[in-house]
């Protein structure tokens, strides 16, 4: 049975897989429009540092509570008095939220995909009329996109049918591959990187409304969209129960948080030091046209196939996350039932369906629109749901250590895990605060959340059959 368990290095695969995804193709532009060089590195860092927080909390409570594996959702129903409603509301309202913010996230992968697919076979860009389906034109381009997304969803979805293994195994190849390219990218970017373009390196930013943002203001403004490029790093943690071994759990999340970030930096430093600031701002694709200004037209093809790898082995990585989440919860009793059906080969074959056709859902409503906007929409409403999730996790930690569960006869780590979690849970909330500063984007995102209340009676009545059913 345990050849057929994740060992550490597809484990990580799946951390940097699942991180390094769609993002780091589009927020350098994002990040010049709301902060200066050094506003920009300076939510790198910070957001690196409250990420690497909670991978520390992640990765100990992996190792102090192996029993409460398979997602999030088990530290939010733990955090509350064992067998109570509120643990139960907890448990099921966190793994509700972190699902649909997996699909909806799976969403913005798979377009982005389409859109450097689109370098190779331009008729993907087409405005050509098709036909008109009520109040929304489709047009040739519209068309072919979505075929290609839908092709790519359902084509992984009976892949990973096949079992989570093989699924792993082919995450792990593309994340190799992605990798390299990077570093291929930073290498040739070296060449032209002009120091000159990060100055002035500080300097105040003006906003919409015609205010000017100082260096405290466009850390807030990066911290929702620098977070999204982080959001994954709990992946080998939603994984943990069929890892080989539960100390892999918490290295894998550690050494795929540090590749991550030394990636994100070294890019993005690059892409600043190799287009003018002007130019970056206005760029939709800011490292095709870094590569293209350095070695010519040929930097926009080796640039998009370097993408398709990316996002190929992340929506192979997220797809696997997204089926898992409720499939775990519902083995112990804190989703819909049905979630926890599986098939031969071992993989969450209801979930896995449920989640893909409401990924598909998806993919219909944002075919109409640009892929910027998709994108936009998931980075201020999905982080926002992934935070609930690594609050709870802090706090259930914190909740440990002034217990003193698990920590008999270890004073100096129970302090040490004690502040960890504090900062962690400090992080969390004031990502939160920066991005409920919109107050639309806080109701969807509640909204988001509170929907799931009413598939919750099904849950009840399961857990009191269940629990009926061990008395007598």
């Amino acid at each position: 049975m345990n050849e057929h368990k994740l060992g550490l290095p597809v484990l990580t695969a799946l951390v940097i897989g699942n991180m390094v995804g769609s993002g780091i193709f589009m927020l350098p532009r994002s990040l010049a429009e709301v902060a200066s060089p050094g506003g920009v590195l300076g939510a790198w860092l910070v957001t690196g540092l409250g990420v690497l927080l909670t991978a520390l909390v992640f990765g100990n409570l992996a190792l102090r509570k192996p029993s409460l594996n398979g997602g999030p959702q088990n530290y939010a129903k733990a955090l509350f008095k064992e067998d109570s409603e509120t643990s139960l509301v907890a448990g099921y309202l966190v793994g509700w939220g972190y699902w649909v913010a997996n699909f909806a996230g799976n969403v913005a992968i798979i377009t982005t995909f389409a859109s450097y697919l689109s370098t190779f076979f331009p008729v993907m860009t087409s405005k050509q009329p098709l036909f008109t389906a009520g109040s929304t034109d489709v047009t040739l381009g519209g068309g072919i996109t979505f075929l290609v997304c839908s092709a790519l969803l359902w084509g992984l979805h009976f892949m990973i049918l096949k079992g989570i293994e093989g699924a792993g195994k082919a995450n792990l190849v593309a994340t190799v591959a992605k990798v390299a390219g990077f570093l291929f990218f930073i290498l040739i970017c070296l060449f032209a990187f002009q120091s000159s373009y990060l100055t002035p390196f500080v300097e105040p930013k003006p906003s919409s409304s015609g205010e000017t943002i100082g260096f405290m203001g466009q850390l807030n403004a990066a911290a929702i969209s620098t977070l999204w490029a982080f959001v994954g790093v709990e992946s080998a943690v939603v994984f943990s129960n069929r890892a080989k071994r539960q100390n892999d759990v918490k290295k894998a999340t550690i050494f795929g948080l540090l590749i991550a970030l030394l990636i994100y930096i070294g890019i993005t430093v690059l892409v600043m030091g190799t287009l003018p600031q002007k130019e970056l701002i206005h760029s939709q694709k800011p490292l095709v046209d870094a590569l293209e200004s350095v070695i010519g037209p040929s930097g926009s093809s080796i640039m998009a196939i370097l993408g398709l790898i990316s996002l190929f082995g992340a929506t192979i990585g997220w797809i696997l996350l997204a089926a898992e989440v409720p499939y775990q919860a519902a083995n112990k009793s804190m989703f819909i039932p049905a979630f926890a059906k599986e098939n031969r080969y071992g993989a969450p074959s209801f979930s896995l369906i449920v989640t893909n056709i409401m990924t598909q859902l998806f993919i219909f409503s944002v075919v109409s629109q640009s892929m910027a906007d998709a994108f936009d929409f998931v980075i201020f409403v999905a982080t926002l749901a992934f935070l609930v999730p690594y609050l709870m996790a802090s706090l259930y930690q914190v909740k440990l250590v002034f217990s003193g569960e698990t920590y008999e006869g270890a004073s100096r780590s129970r302090f040490g895990d004690g502040l960890i979690a504090v900062l962690a849970a400090l992080y969390s909330l004031w990502v939160i605060k920066a991005g409920t500063e919109d107050i639309k984007t806080f109701l969807f995102g509640m909204s988001l959340l509170i929907s799931g209340i009413v598939f919750y009676p099904l849950v009840r009545k399961h857990t009191l059959n269940k629990e009926k059913g061990q008395h007598e």
